[in-house]
C-alpha cells in the first residue's frame, strides 16, 4: 500500500533582504514526508531550520520553489487561505507552550476549533476534553496555566495541537524548556502519538532526540546535508524508566 504524501518541498529557496545584503536562508531544499513519519529536523543556529519551520507551518512563503501540504500548493495562496490551511492541517507545539495564561486547560485546547464553524460549542468542549485525556491530563481540565508545571503545560499544548486532527504536528524545540526527566515524558507522548499513526516533525538542536524518531534531516547553511532513516529507534519509555528516581 502506497503511503500518502503529507509534505513535498521542491527546491525551496528563501531570501531575506537585510540592509543592503541578501541573506539566503534556504538554498534549494527538497524532500517529501509521508503520513505516519516521525522526523527530526536538526541544525545549528543559522542553518535555516527556523525558516524551514516557518515555511512548513505556512507562516512564511518561499521566495521560489513549491510547497505542497497534504496535496495543496501553498505558495500561490493568499494570507487568508494560508491561515485557514494552517488552522486545519497543522498542530503547532512550541518551546514556550504559547498558552493563554488566565485560561483553563480545556479553554486553551478549544482555541483552534473556535475558527472552525463545523463545531458547535458542545462539540468543541467534547473534542478538547478528549484531547486532554489523550495526553494524560483528564484530571487537569480546569487548571489554569499558572497552576501547572512546565511538563503539564507542554501536554496542554500538545492536546491543543491534536484537537483539530491535523495532517501534521509541527514541534519547535518542544522539550527545550524542560528538565531531562520531563523532556522524556514528553518524548514518550510523541512516540505514542507516532505509534497511533500521527505525522510528526520535531525541529530541535538537541541531537539526542534524533535517536527516538524514525528519520533525521540535518540542515547546514540552508542546505539539507543529510536525510537518514533511523533503523534503531530507541524507546523513550524505557529510557525514562531507567532514570534514577527524583529526590524530594
Amino acid at each position: 500500500m502506497a503511503m500518502r504524501e503529507i509534505i513535498r518541498l521542491e527546491d525551496i529557496r528563501r531570501d531575506f533582504i537585510v540592509g543592503n545584503e541578501t541573506v539566503h536562508a534556504l538554498r534549494g531544499v527538497s524532500f517529501t514526508i509521508d503520513e505516519g513519519e516521525f522526523v527530526t529536523v536538526m541544525g545549528s543556529s543559522g542553518s535555516g531550520k527556523s525558516t524551514l519551520l516557518n515555511t512548513l507551518g505556512c507562516l512564511d512563503t518561499p521566495t521560489s520553489g513549491e510547497y505542497y501540504l497534504d496535496g495543496v500548493p501553498v505558495r500561490s495562496m493568499d494570507r487568508n487561505q494560508r491561515a485557514v490551511l494552517r488552522n486545519r492541517k497543522i498542530g503547532f507545539v512550541f518551546q514556550n507552550y504559547n498558552l493563554l495564561p488566565k485560561t483553563t486547560a480545556v479553554e486553551n485546547v478549544e482555541l483552534p476549533l473556535m475558527y472552525n464553524p463545523a463545531y458547535s460549542a458542545r462539540q468543541r468542549r467534547q473534542k478538547a476534553v478528549a484531547a486532554l485525556e489523550a495526553v494524560g491530563l483528564g484530571d487537569r481540565l480546569m487548571h489554569k496555566s499558572n497552576q501547572m508545571s512546565g511538563g503539564q503545560m507542554q501536554r496542554v499544548a500538545i492536546a491543543r495541537a491534536l484537537v483539530n486532527d491535523p495532517a501534521v504536528i509541527l514541534a519547535d524545540e518542544a522539550t527545550g524548556n524542560l528538565d531531562t526527566r520531563t523532556s522524556f515524558e514528553v518524548l514518550v507522548l510523541f512516540q505514542q502519538l507516532h505509534a497511533q499513526g500521527r505525522t510528526i516533525i520535531f525541529v530541535t538542536h538537541n541531537p539526542e532526540i534524533s535517536g527516538y524518531s524514525s528519520r533525521n534531516i540535518t540542515l547546514r547553511d540552508g542546505h539539507v546535508i543529510s536525510d537518514i532513516r533511523n533503523e534503531n529507534v530507541m524507546d523513550a519509555a524505557r529510557t525514562l524508566a531507567a532514570m534514577p528516581a527524583e529526590e524530594d
